[in-house]
Formats: C-alpha cells, sequence, structure tokens
C-alpha cells in the first residue's frame, strides 16, 4: 500500500512536524517599549535559531532575550529609542537610522516584535527615507515600511555556521530535528509510482510534464504549478 506524499503528510502539522518549542530558549521579538537601557548579562546557544541570543537586563528590572549582532559581548550595553546612537546592537526606529546602515530583526508594524531578517548572517540595508522608509532584504527584495518600525543596527552574529563540517549522517539529522524539517528528503523521481505521481520508470525521471494545473487534486499536486494566466499588460487574470 503506498504512503501519502510528504505534503499531505504534513497537514495541519502534527508532533513530527512541529518544532520543539519546550527545547527552545525563548522568542526572539522587541520589547514592547519606547525607550530603554539594557546591559548584556549572558550569550546561549537556542536551538530554534541560527544565531545566539543575548539575555539582557533591562532598566525595567525584566530579563529579556535578543538575537545577538556580530560583536556583541558580555557587560555590553543595548540602548533603544529615538535618541540611542547609531550603534551596533541598538534599537531604532527606521527613520532615525541612515541610509546605507546593515540592519536586521525588522518590524513590519510598529511594536508587532519583529518579522524580517532574523537568520544568522543576514542583514537589510536602508535605501530611502521619506513617508515610507525603504529597505532591501537579504534576497534583494524591495519593501516599503512605516518609519516608525523598529529594527536593530547591525548583521546577526551566526554567519558562520555554514562552514562547519557535519562529519556525520546523524549531525545533519539532529540540526533539521531542531527547527522540524524532515531529512533526509527522498525525492519523488526514487520513490515508486504508489508513493508519489513521479516515481517507476527503469530510471530516475519524471516521465510525464512537472507543470501541473492549479485545479488539480491533492494527491497529484507535485512539481510545478502552471502560472497564472495575464492579459497582453502583464496582469494576472
Amino acid at each position: 500500500m503506498g504512503k501519502r506524499i510528504i505534503v499531505r503528510r504534513r497537514g495541519k502539522g502534527a508532533a513530527g512536524y512541529r518544532s520543539p518549542s519546550h527545547r527552545h530558549l525563548s522568542a526572539a521579538v522587541l520589547p514592547k517599549l519606547r525607550s530603554g537601557r539594557a546591559r548584556v548579562i549572558d550569550l546561549h546557544h537556542d536551538p530554534g535559531h541560527t544565531a545566539p541570543m543575548a539575555k539582557l537586563l533591562w532598566n525595567d528590572g525584566l530579563l529579556r532575550y535578543m538575537l545577538a549582532p556580530e560583536g556583541l559581548r558580555v557587560g555590553d550595553e543595548v540602548l533603544m529609542g529615538e535618541d540611542a546612537p547609531i550603534r551596533s546592537g541598538n534599537i531604532l526606529p527606521l527613520s532615525i537610522i541612515p541610509e546605507g546602515t546593515p540592519i536586521y530583526h525588522i518590524e513590519a508594524n510598529p511594536l508587532d516584535g519583529g518579522r524580517f531578517v532574523k537568520a544568522g548572517g543576514t542583514s537589510a540595508t536602508i535605501i530611502t527615507r521619506g513617508k515610507k522608509v525603504t529597505v532591501q532584504l537579504p534576497s534583494g527584495q524591495f519593501k516599503s515600511l512605516s518609519g516608525g518600525c523598529r529594527a536593530i543596527v547591525g548583521i546577526v552574529s551566526g554567519g558562520g555556521r555554514h562552514e562547519l563540517p557535519i562529519g556525520k549522517a546523524g549531525k545533519m539529522y539532529h540540526m533539521n530535528r531542531s527547527h522540524a524539517k524532515i531529512w533526509p528528503r527522498v525525492s519523488g523521481v526514487s520513490m515508486n509510482p504508489v508513493n508519489h505521481p513521479h516515481g517507476g520508470g527503469n530510471h530516475p525521471h519524471i516521465g510525464k510534464p512537472s507543470t501541473v494545473s492549479r485545479h488539480a487534486p491533492p494527491g497529484r499536486k507535485v512539481g510545478r504549478l502552471s502560472p497564472k494566466k495575464r492579459d497582453k499588460k502583464g496582469r494576472k487574470g
């Protein structure tokens, strides 16, 4: 009897497909404060993030965690607010940060805690400032955001993680398991025809067009989806 393909088996996310949050140190969110001052107490590894987490003691007496930028050390001071200097690790509104400054952990809306550029070794760049602030993300995409959205100045630490040797398959398995990623990932053409629509044949090839209709049933919708129809002006139909 054939098995369901991974996309269908995942569903809404059973236990095997959910990131083990009980092992994670803390969620990476910016504090909902207009201004503040904190001191770095310690730096921790968090299996749920690709960058170290800095443990901060804020002036309101609470301990909070933050994605550590490159160069941050224990004992350093982190400032937040419009009057904070442009220095690595400080949290400022986008309207205050000069053009060309590398930033990360950017909010999509003011005081939402941060949504963009949180992976280790990544950073975005301020391009222009006006009614809206244009930011270039690591993917090259340009995004217009409100000037009241906050971000952390600097580059996320942990950028050298791709240079570490894996050594054995078990290490790769546990690395992916911390982020709820299935590994190893078997390609569809390597399966039997009962297990995947691309399976079967005397050698690994699909044997049919890899583009499928957007109206295909769930068990058949694998591969590349057919593009949406566009009119003569290039608008989606």
